[in-house]
């Protein structure tokens, strides 16, 4: 087994908040990330290397054992399962919730809806747990247009401020889930490189610690 650390970076805006927190633990790509066609890097630590892809794919290179290491959103955990995976940090970062929401005023059928999402699988069971008949529309962007358009009664998707839902007519409704930037971690990797993860686990938390004590003061 190689003796080096492959860690899966998340693209887009959780990308933006760990690269800070990553340099806050010592941890820094040998070059500009925003200035380059590359997906693989190496950084100051030899044995420690940066693959930057898609959110979505980060669970899958991880449990299958492409990285040994991967930081992706909860939300995107939820949707894919963990499975061989373990998830040992909260990085606490790119916070936001993972919520239901629909047109403004308009109270939800308590029978059955049609909910759009790219969030089939935690649709799926939310609705299933209240009790409520869901016919689950697969879309992957626009959340927002599929109720204005009588595509769907609702949608799941994430939230932050709401901004976009209020620009559209729209209201959050039920929170499914708090959503927060996770360190997930391979389970054979655990076991054969742990006196290499360890030490890298122990950096990223004392990171992640010495900003919510920067934050409480």
């Amino acid at each position: 087994m190689s003796k080096q650390l492959i860690l899966a970076l998340s693209k887009g805006r959780i990308l933006d908040e760990t690269l800070p927190l990553l340099a806050d633990a010592g941890i820094t790509p040998a070059e500009d990330l925003s200035k380059s066609r590359k997906l693989l890097f190496d950084t100051n630590l030899p044995d420690v290397k940066l693959v930057v892809i898609r959110a979505t794919d980060v669970p899958t290179y991880v449990q299958l054992g492409a990285a040994d290491l991967g930081i992706a959103g909860k939300d995107v955990l939820l949707e894919h399962g963990v499975e061989g995976l373990y998830e040992p940090l909260d990085l606490n970062i790119a916070r936001c919730k993972l919520m239901t929401a629909g047109v403004s005023g308009l109270p939800p059928s308590h029978a059955r809806r049609r909910v759009a999402t790219k969030f089939v699988n935690v649709a799926r069971r939310y609705y299933a747990e209240q009790g409520i008949q869901a016919e689950v529309i697969k879309l992957y962007g626009a959340m927002e247009l599929a109720p204005l358009m009588n595509l769907a009664d609702e949608i799941v998707d994430i939230v932050d401020t709401g901004n976009t839902l209020r620009a559209n007519g729209m209201e959050p409704r039920e929170l499914i889930a708090h959503i927060s930037t996770r360190l997930v971690v391979n389970k054979a990797a655990m076991t054969m490189k742990h006196d290499r993860i360890k030490p890298l686990l122990a950096r990223l938390d004392g990171a992640v610690k010495q900003r919510q004590a920067q934050l409480t003061e």
